[in-house]
């Protein structure tokens, strides 16, 4: 049960091949020729057997060919019955090649393959192919070279076009699979198998869309914390929503929601075919770097200044040497060499000299990464310059890119580097966007570790208040909150607003604004207006009774006029804002098709279209998330001292983004929102406008399956009595927990190690530490039994101490009704109640997550654990597949 369920399709021992007969060609497909010469071209280290459905014999016969793998290239007609063949001699997996099947038949296919338990990779895609294994079970040419990248692609042309690119530059894969339209194995079941595949070191995707947002995440998270994944996405547009009634609805397109998710689940995001191998190329390696700040080493400084010009361009920083570094690199450097900002080394430059020169920009703590760029000069020679940086390299614990100038002088040394694994190209801007990549990694990677909670910190807000504002304006069948009803919802979650009052007469509107003193504002209240500035319906820094009674009777016209079918509940009064130095900022929800509700920050006010600024995160946030929202805004460079100002209330600033994250999570009905503007200062922040628009969402919405990516489910923290005294706490693991987990496996007894992990490991694998404490709480729970220990010193001083004693975990089966399990307990708190407590707890969450049965492996030679097993009411059978395991199973 240890192996992946995709096991048997990428990783066969037997492959039954159904392509018509390999003797007859003429009986064959195009299709089932390319297939039969792809597979025979080389010898595959399993076993091959070619079957022909028009089979005459009888299904007794049938019975003694066994395979873990079908694959089928036959006509439309044919291709049902041959997966029928294939599940009756057992394939736990089939590859359906054929192409020209409708999604009517290919929904047939699938049912076929759901009834047999066969995991099926088409129809209508060219196949995969694994060199390893010299398998090249598809139609998309010849057996690449292995290599650590793997390849998943939903374009057949372009997975040739890759192979054939990747042929003449030495580009090699371990894995290269091509999705069709219609498949049932999807881009997310590969990507969590490629997570795991040893052979894969990181993974080049290239997407034109997804189905399922949520399992899409999961699987690019668990597999982007394991190895670097680099996607290449089609279809990329700027249109907005086309249902927009917000601000933030109009200005949000979806390929800016997909930059979000990405970011979010610490993948790298590239532009082109050619930036898709480079960035892979660099991530691949051994360095994983800290920051942006790139420093540049030259021989020419025409070069380096594009470079450095480049860097700017796409947000990097250029890493400069302090004075006294420069003066200790100075005397290894010919007379020549400048190192104010680029360590420009001159045209005399040797060899030694580039050498001198990295490592010390190396040594630099303000340096992440170097550029080496090397110009062809008379007198110089490229290979003495490539073999000393290939030398140099092994010691480096950062990144070292190069570009090599020119083409045909340099071709011998760009070999030195490729065969070093350093990365090399031929332009500035090439090199610079690569080392992006890898800064951009880095980044990301912060943002995947990240798992928040629905509900911050902060003070609890009406949440139940909330809904019944909600529920109440959809029994009235409305869709759009009046301004009003939107500010009551921001005020149930904390967030400030102004004051305002809905004024029915104009008679109303003297007399509320008499009272809450001039100047004050008025804006047209109506269900039917989106933006009241399009129709006169906002009047600002109105004085005086005379002025209030002017402005609300040209307003009532002016609508009345440019939007007559528009209902009107009167108009709102409100006092101007008094922040005279704040920016206005808005912050604003929108919902994407299929990643569900995005936030959204920028700069705000009536010009939001034309400053066209945003930055977008799925939620939920916590505040290392906001800052790093806010940071990627525009506007983020006016909310420091600008311009006489002082800086803003940052705090104040974070936690609106954290409210409105509360209301996203907990308000699933949220279909847009618009605050714009939102004004901030030195002394806070309070939203001055607000419009929000609401549906109907499904009960299922109540356990957050709305969102992408699931909070942290902080819900399940429960303190339990510890048999003999004391407490414990259970909760769900989380990427802070590594530290202790390490420490509390490394504690266990070899019995208990083996019993847990069949191995005589001492302690967990950085992959597998990572991959057991940054886990999708979708697919999958750990719960942790967390021991606090109070200490007194020999001075008197208490001390106290968390240990994790205890873990019990579960991942969702490929079928998403069962789970397997695993549990262990420190030594030194077996008998005290710890292992039942944390079983029953973790069947609680798979039983709410609507799994029906949970199982698990033990140990024959374990007496202690199927103890325990039997006490809470589990089946124990023998394991077919492993007589040293029992296999121990219950009905949730």
């Amino acid at each position: 049960m240890d192996k992946h369920f995709l096991t048997p399709l990428f990783s066969p021992r037997s492959i039954a091949v159904f392509a018509g007969k390999p003797d007859d060609p003429a009986a064959q497909t195009a299709q089932a020729q390319a297939l039969h010469h792809a597979l025979v071209a080389q010898r595959f280290t399993g076993t091959l057997v070619f079957l022909d459905i028009h089979y005459s014999g009888t299904l007794a016969d049938l019975a003694h060919t066994q395979a873990d793998l079908a694959i089928i290239a036959l006509p439309v007609a044919e291709v049902a019955a041959a997966l029928e063949i294939a599940g009756r001699i057992k394939c736990r997996a089939a590859l359906v090649i054929s192409s020209g099947i409708d999604a009517t038949l290919a929904a047939d296919l699938h049912k076929i393959a759901r009834r047999d338990g066969i995991h099926l990779l088409g129809p209508n895609c060219l196949g995969f192919q694994r060199p390893h294994l010299n398998l090249n079970a598809s139609v998309a040419g010849a057996l690449c070279a292995p290599g650590p990248l793997a390849l998943v692609s939903q374009s057949g042309a372009l997975t040739s076009s890759i192979l054939d690119w990747a042929q003449k530059n030495a580009v090699g894969f371990s894995t290269v699979v091509s999705l069709g339209p219609n498949t049932a194995v999807d881009m997310a079941q590969v990507l969590d198998f490629l997570a795991a595949d040893a052979q894969t070191h990181s993974i080049v995707v290239y997407l034109e869309g997804i189905s399922n947002a949520r399992r899409f995440m999961s699987a690019l998270r668990a597999a982007a914390n394991a190895k670097p994944v680099v996607v290449l996405k089609a279809g990329r547009k700027s249109a907005g929503n086309r249902a927009a009634l917000t601000h933030s609805g109009s200005i949000v397109g979806s390929d800016d929601v997909f930059d979000a998710a990405l970011r979010r689940a610490g993948a790298v995001r590239v532009r082109s075919f050619v930036q898709l191998f480079s960035a892979a190329k660099c991530l691949a390696s051994r360095y994983r770097p800290v920051g942006r700040r790139l420093a540049i080493v030259t021989n020419g400084g025409g070069p380096g200044v594009l470079a450095a010009d480049w860097v700017s361009e796409i947000n990097l920083q250029l890493a400069s040497l302090t004075p006294g570094q420069a003066q200790a690199l100075q005397p290894q450097l010919p007379p020549l060499a400048s190192l104010c900002d680029l360590i420009d080394v001159s045209e005399e430059a040797g060899p030694e000299h580039f050498k001198a020169a990295v490592e010390a920009a190396v040594k630099a703590p303000q340096v992440d990464g170097v550029l080496a760029i090397y110009s062809p000069k008379i007198g110089t020679n490229s290979v003495t310059v490539a073999s000393a940086l290939a030398d140099l390299n092994k010691q480096l614990g950062k990144p070292l890119l190069t570009c090599l100038m020119g083409d045909a002088s340099v071709g011998e040394a760009r070999l030195i580097l490729n065969a070093a694994a350093i990365p090399t190209f031929r332009t500035p801007e090439a090199a610079v966007g690569a080392f992006g990549n890898i800064a951009s990694f880095y980044q990301n990677q912060q943002l995947l570790q990240q798992t928040p909670p629905p509900l911050s910190d902060l003070a609890k807000p009406d949440v139940e208040g909330a809904r019944m504002l909600i529920e109440s304006v959809l029994a009235e069948r409305r869709k759009v909150l009046t301004e009003m009803e939107s500010k009551a919802l921001l005020a149930a979650f904390h967030i400030p607003v102004t004051k305002t009052i809905l004024a029915r007469t104009v008679t109303e509107a003297i007399m509320i604004a008499t009272q809450l003193g001039f100047p004050v504002a008025l804006k047209i209240d109506s269900p039917d207006i989106s933006h009241k500035s399009d129709v006169q319906g906002v009047a600002l820094n109105v004085q005086g009774a005379v002025g209030v009674r002017d402005a609300y009777l040209e307003m009532m016209q002016a609508v009345a006029r440019l939007q007559p079918g528009a209902r009107i509940n009167g108009v709102t009064i409100q006092n101007m804002a008094s922040k005279k130095r704040g920016r206005e900022i808005y912050i604003g929800l929108v919902t994407d098709e299929p990643f569900g509700p995005v936030i959204a920050f920028g700069a705000g006010g009536t010009m939001i279209e034309l400053m066209n600024d945003r930055a977008m995160e799925l939620p939920p946030l916590n505040q290392f998330l906001a800052r790093s929202l806010i940071d990627r805004s525009r506007v983020a460079e006016t909310l420091g001292e600008w311009r006489g100002a002082a800086a803003v209330n940052m705090e104040a600033l974070e936690q609106v983004l954290l409210r409105v994250s509360e209301m996203v999570c907990e308000l699933p009905q949220l279909r847009e929102m618009d605050n714009n503007p939102i004004i901030v200062d030195e002394s806070g922040a309070g939203a001055v406008d607000a419009r929000i628009v609401i549906d109907t969402a499904p009960p299922s919405a109540r356990h957050y399956n709305h969102l992408a990516i699931l909070p942290y489910p902080s819900q399940h923290e429960q303190v339990w009595p510890l048999q003999g005294g004391g407490e414990y706490t259970v909760r769900p693991v989380h990427p802070d927990d590594a530290t202790m987990l390490q420490e509390f496996v490394r504690n266990l007894s070899p019995e208990s190690r083996y019993f847990r992990f069949v191995s005589s490991m001492q302690e967990l694998p950085a992959t597998m530490l990572s991959r057991f404490t940054l886990i999708d709480y979708d697919r999958e729970m750990a719960l942790v039994a967390v021991y606090r220990e109070r200490r007194v010193g020999a001075d008197g001083a208490a001390t106290e101490s968390a240990r994790i004693v205890g873990v019990s975990r579960y991942i969702t089966n490929p079928d998403r009704a069962s789970c397997e399990f695993s549990l262990v307990v420190a030594d030194d708190f077996k008998g005290r109640g710890l292992g039942s407590r944390l079983m029953l707890s973790i069947m609680d969450f798979a039983r709410e997550k609507g799994l029906t049965e949970i199982e698990g492996l033990v140990l024959a030679n374990n007496p202690t654990m199927l103890k325990l097993m039997r006490g809470l009411g589990f089946t124990v059978k023998r394991f077919d597949e492993d007589a040293d395991f029992k296999l121990v199973t219950h009905q949730l």
